[in-house]
């Protein structure tokens, strides 16, 4: 598990089958711990959450990155949130659903994206430092230090799909944190911008 910002931790765990890094983050905001689209924790890892002290939630950004999440909720007994469009499609029974446009536990900010893979993908902007915006699939790190689309046969409508990353760009971020692929810690808006242009 590595620090990537103050109170943001992020650790991967290797798809063999998409050949990228599926990751999870550790939130420290406000006064919570939250785990986001988390994939397995190796014992060191899962180990070092646990020393930092309770988890009081974990967010699922949409209905494929349910993960490990229905295990982790019954390890640290702790509350879980997914997006309202997509719960019925859940295999976990969530603790709330959450739409865009509202503000979760550790000031976060729900962004949610229109036309993508999953009807409920939802973004997280957190407003700390230069912004930081979280994805689940709407983004993924690949190559490492730019940003691309998943392949256009996942949606319903490829250019609807990059038209709905437009609303992203009224963020003020630098950080992008993917939940596939490579993290962009610093310089992401120009990334993102590509992405929509191309």
């Amino acid at each position: 598990m590595k620090q990537l910002f103050p109170g943001i931790w992020q650790w991967s765990w290797f798809s063999q089958e998409k050949q990228l890094d599926f990751n999870g983050l550790l939130l420290d905001v406000g006064e919570h711990r939250i785990l986001v689209d988390p994939p397995p924790l190796v014992p060191d890892d899962l180990e070092q959450v646990k020393r930092g002290g309770a988890i009081d939630y974990i967010v699922v950004t949409n209905r494929d990155h349910e993960r490990e999440a229905a295990a982790y909720q019954a390890e640290f007994k702790c509350q879980l949130y997914v997006p309202e469009i997509d719960a019925p499609q859940m295999q976990v029974k969530p603790t709330k659903t959450f739409r865009g446009g509202e503000l979760l536990p550790g000031g976060i900010w729900v962004v949610h994206l229109r036309d993508q893979k999953s009807p409920g993908e939802c973004a997280l902007f957190i407003p700390q430092g230069k912004g930081i915006l979280i994805v689940g699939d709407a983004l993924i790190g690949k190559p490492p230090g730019s940003l691309s689309m998943l392949p256009a046969d996942k949606y319903a409508d490829a250019a609807k799909a990059k038209e709905g990353l437009r609303r992203l760009l009224r963020y003020n971020f630098d950080a992008i944190l993917v939940g596939d692929g490579v993290s962009i810690l610093g310089g992401a808006k120009p990334a993102l911008e590509r992405v929509i242009q191309s």
